[in-house]
């Protein structure tokens, strides 16, 4: 514990009273201050107006960050036949569909996206408390429900990111590693933040976009300008 009390006494001095400062500056201040042994992922916060408890004010969506997340994603896919032969040639770590269902059930679940054909979603409706948490469960909103699983995985293979609001109106998600290129962790952040922009449900009142902070696995965050968040 005294290790880490070390580590973060370290970063906060790095970081100082930074406060709403550009993508560049933030980027800048979390790749300084990260200090851990392995690659620290780069995540993104953004505390959103809305209540995700009524239908309208739901916030969910896709974003191909266009410099990947620098994670390497499993990828499970419920198909059958040419379907299934198509997402084992796409890359696709674990195809199946009645089998899979009974390996998912038996609690061994060793993916981070699950994508299904749309005549095998009774089979996955099955699965809904057990995936549904995780938020694994395929969804045609985001494309994870689709006769194109050749396209759904290699997009998940590629950097596509998911991403839900929670229930206190706050989105997180992976933008990239803290190895990256600054310029590129900044392309990607801006996408991130894009793609939530566009995901404004019709219900949204007032200010939709409310804060944006970044922080590194093990650091400390930093709020961001919300004008040097979305400028293009």
């Amino acid at each position: 514990m005294a290790k880490l009390g070390k580590r973060s006494r370290a970063a906060q001095e790095i970081f100082g009273n930074a406060t709403n400062v550009s993508v560049e500056d933030a980027v800048a201040l979390i790749k300084k201050a990260a200090s851990a042994k392995f690659d620290e992922t780069v995540e993104i916060a953004m505390n959103l107006g809305v209540d995700p408890r009524h239908a309208d004010q739901m916030v969910r969506g896709v974003v191909q960050l266009p410099n990947g997340t620098g994670k390497t994603v499993r990828v499970a896919v419920f198909a059958r036949g040419a379907k299934a032969d198509e997402a084992k040639a796409a890359g696709a770590d674990i195809v199946g569909a009645e089998d899979l269902m009974e390996t998912i059930m038996g609690g061994k679940i060793e993916f981070d996206r699950c994508i299904a054909t749309p005549d095998l979603m009774p089979l996955v409706g099955r699965l809904g408390k057990i995936l549904g948490p995780r938020n694994l469960m395929p969804n045609p909103k985001v494309g994870t429900v689709t006769m194109d699983v050749k396209t759904a995985v290699e997009a998940a293979k590629g950097g596509e990111v998911q991403f839900k609001v929670e229930k206190a109106g706050v989105i997180h998600g992976g933008v990239g590693k803290v190895s990256f290129d600054a310029d590129k962790l900044a392309q990607n952040i801006r996408a991130f933040v894009d793609a939530v922009n566009k995901a404004k449900p019709s219900g949204a009142k007032g200010a939709y976009l409310k804060k944006v902070s970044l922080s590194s696995t093990m650091g400390p965050g930093v709020s961001v300008d919300l004008s040097s968040a979305t400028a293009n």
